[in-house]
């Protein structure tokens, strides 16, 4: 009978701040997870947009950092070939990178089940071969011919992925589809097929879409997810690729005139206002206060009695 390895809660290890992140904010290390979302919300641009970076260091979306940056090999089961040369090309112009620099591998043959166990052992092989720090597989409809409803059909695919990021020390990217009409369930819950997909992820992205603005919402197992993110596809010339979206600055209020705050300080006042009252509430000079006030009375938009100061009423 084997033993159980057992160690106090004490020593288990500790993993330091800097090596928690393969994509700061947006990806754990190691971590395996899904970018999910609805059709048409730029999943896979998302999914290419992490490949180039960890491929080349570069701030994932300009903006999240990539502390190690490594080998990355990709599987894009929907696109053609030349597609996703072309969206490479287009997001590492984007980017300033050379794409001739980059280790980042594609695998070509067109069709890889990861229910069948000779395109498992495929997989394993390369990974095994070229040791990636990231695997992405676009999209997970495309690795197989199991029912994604059947938790018991789903399982043995994803127990598949968590040993290959295991036994390599990788990180897997998993490309996966929301269900239809799906737009108003919490993130992880709108995915399609079983909830084995939501619970297997360390670290989940999930992009939705509302009229032409994108969403970002970040799941970690174990990190807190932070704000949601909008972002933007944005073409420029030979160049396409997702930005985040900077809130616009608040306008900082334009400061009313002695007059328009005397009036309006006066407009909601039930009782006459005293010169002291005034001044108060108007934080102005003293001596701006009077030649305001006097200049009101003088107009007949204000009406002085001994109590103080009251707005004239027509």
């Amino acid at each position: 009978m084997t033993s159980l390895s057992i160690c106090p809660v004490s020593r288990l290890p500790r993993q330091p701040e800097a090596a928690r992140w393969l994509v700061e904010e947006l990806w754990s290390e190691q971590a395996v997870g899904i970018v999910g979302g609805e059709p048409k919300c730029c999943k896979s641009f998302l999914a290419l947009e992490l490949a180039l970076a960890v491929a080349s260091g570069a701030p994932c979306l300009g903006r999240f950092a990539v502390p190690n940056p490594g080998n990355v090999l990709l599987f894009a089961a929907e696109d053609a070939l030349h597609i996703v040369g072309e969206r490479a090309e287009a997001i590492a112009r984007r980017r300033q990178l050379d794409l001739t620099a980059l280790s980042l591998d594609v695998i070509t043959t067109p069709i890889v089940r990861l229910d069948r166990d000779p395109d498992r052992r495929a997989l394993t092989e390369a990974v095994d071969r070229l040791r990636p720090r990231l695997l992405v597989l676009d999209p997970f409809v495309r690795l197989h011919r199991i029912d994604e409803n059947v938790a018991s059909e789903v399982a043995p695919l994803l127990a598949f992925l968590r040993e290959l990021q295991r036994d390599f020390q990788t990180a897997v990217l998993l490309v996966h589809h929301a269900r239809k009409g799906a737009a108003h369930s919490r993130a992880g819950q709108a995915l399609r097929g079983s909830s084995e997909l939501h619970a297997w992820g360390d670290s989940n992205l999930y992009m939705r879409r509302s009229s032409e603005s994108l969403q970002l919402t970040i799941e970690h197992r174990a990190a807190a997810a932070g704000a949601a993110r909008p972002l933007k596809l944005v073409v420029d010339g030979d160049t396409v690729a997702l930005e985040l979206v900077e809130p616009a600055a608040a306008e900082a209020p334009v400061p009313l005139a002695p007059e328009q705050r005397v009036k309006s300080i006066l407009a909601e006042a039930r009782s006459p206002v005293s010169l002291r009252q005034l001044r108060q509430a108007c934080q102005i000079r003293m001596k701006t206060l009077c030649s305001t006030l006097a200049c009101l009375t003088s107009q007949g938009a204000i009406v002085k009695s001994a109590e103080g100061y009251l707005l004239h009423s027509p």
